[in-house]
């Protein structure tokens, strides 16, 4: 297993090539040698380096013809390159062709040590936003969006077609169905796959916040707002960016997304910089936005601007195929990850799953899974592992646990409710967005309800 972070040296100074492995080992590293620019590219080519420090003068291969030529076969490794006073500007023209930074010779071992940490540091970021890439690619792979039902086909289907091209989406369905999902598999499925793919629920921060969250602000420009920072806009810029929640913004808000829409600029608060973004707009929501417009809630010429290409998110009730296929794929997670060794579902418990109506969609069904893998003791999850579920009304249990407000013996529908948010806030240490996961509403019902109970 490599342990130590492995650099090579490129140097045809005998002398000066053996000091620096002294020095550098001494500092940790693994060094391997090369005496010239073509030794160097047969040793990148032969393995692999965290990265090179070249000089930039020699004989038989220069360190321009070696950088070019380790660039073509590995653009990703850092160059540092040393050179002579003399030749600082054959330095400033290997920094356009790709290398990392420049020292000149002789080199001042603390600026050798600094530069090399940092162009290390630059290695394994890199590295790891390619793997963090390529994760989030697999996890929004169209593989993950679980399926078989007609409905869950054709969506699958018309999101991989409009995915190359560049318009904007709208995706529509129940909080809970998978949009984030959807959005994801339309990103890592575009030509902006490379890119960021910024996600931003639009109703999960206060109002007075949600302009700075999205285009920036100055510094100074509120209480607060000690240094400058980049918006979400400007976070997706080459990319996509996914706002859920989309019909929660203030009219004033739509605006200004519709400004952006249409101009493809940004401006920051407390700024006079126009700013161009290059972002891909992807938008979701879980509301009947024609319904919306007509209430007066929704701006008619934002939603055709969002409207270029809408996609349906069935709700689990109309595609209750899928619910088998869904319950297995989250059992074999959530047993991998608490280290059970669970096979399947029981017949009583798979009808108890099946007969369950899930207001809160696909998100209630893999808690209600994840719950029952923890509680399971056998090989089978049993209907007793999922005994949260009511299958007779497909709601939560009665709360024996605490006792109803005014002890009445058939409390009201809303008194439940209250007590049933209010349990769950309990579970949760007053976490309102885990909560609402768990409950299978959004994070701004949860407070409409506490306002509405006079709980806040």
């Amino acid at each position: 297993m490599k342990t130590r972070n492995e650099i090579l040296v490129v140097d045809d100074d005998l002398a000066h090539r053996t000091m620096l492995l002294t020095l550098l080992s001494g500092w940790g590293y693994a060094i391997t040698e090369a005496d010239d620019g073509q030794s160097a590219m047969e040793a990148v080519r032969s393995q692999p380096f965290d990265l090179i420090l070249m000089d930039i003068r020699m004989i038989r291969v220069s360190g321009l013809e070696a950088l070019a030529g380790i660039k073509a076969f590995n653009p990703a490794i850092p160059v540092v390159i040393m050179t002579a006073y003399a030749s600082v500007e054959t330095a400033v023209s290997a920094l356009k062709k790709g290398a990392y930074d420049y020292l000149t010779k002789p080199l001042d071992f603390d600026e050798l040590h600094l530069t090399l940490e940092r162009a290390m540091d630059h290695s394994h970021l890199r590295k790891e936003n390619r793997l963090l890439k390529e994760s989030l690619g697999e996890r929004f792979d169209r593989r993950n969006l679980i399926g078989r039902s007609a409905a869950m086909t054709s969506l699958i289907d018309t999101a991989s077609q409009v995915a190359p091209s560049e318009a904007t989406v709208l995706i529509a369905g129940e909080s809970g169905t998978g949009k984030e999902m959807v959005a994801g598999l339309i990103h890592y499925n575009s030509l902006r796959k490379d890119g960021p793919f910024i996600r931003f629920n639009c109703a999960a921060i206060a109002e007075t916040l949600l302009e700075s969250e999205l285009f920036g602000h100055e510094k100074g420009a509120f209480t607060g707002a000690d240094r400058r920072k980049e918006g979400k806009f400007r976070q997706a810029d080459g990319g996509s960016l996914f706002l859920d929640e989309v019909s929660e913004m203030s009219s004033g808000m739509q605006v200004k997304l519709l400004r952006v829409l249409q101009e493809r600029e940004i401006t920051r608060v407390g700024g006079s910089e126009v700013l161009t973004v290059d972002v891909r707009l992807i938008a979701a929501t879980n509301r009947d936005l024609l319904k919306e417009i007509t209430a007066g809630r929704f701006r008619e010429d934002l939603f055709y601007r969002l409207n270029v290409v809408t996609l349906h998110v069935p709700p689990l009730r109309a595609r209750p195929e899928d619910i088998p296929l869904l319950s297995q794929a989250f059992l074999t997670r959530f047993a991998a990850k608490n280290h059970k060794t669970i096979k399947g579902f029981t017949p009583q418990a798979m009808d108890r799953l099946l007969h369950h109506s899930w207001p809160g969609n696909v998100r209630e069904l893999m808690n209600a899974v994840e719950r029952g893998v923890v509680l399971s003791r056998g090989e089978y999850l049993d209907e007793k592992e999922l005994s949260i579920l009511m299958p007779e009304t497909g709601s939560l249990p009665p709360l024996a646990a605490a006792p109803l407000a005014g002890g009445a013996e058939h409390p009201s529908l809303e008194t439940v409710e209250r007590e049933t948010i209010l349990k769950a806030l309990d579970a949760t240490q007053g976490n309102k967005s885990e909560a609402a996961r768990r409950l299978g509403i959004t994070r701004r019902t949860i407070h409409q309800k506490l306002r509405k109970y006079g709980v806040m």
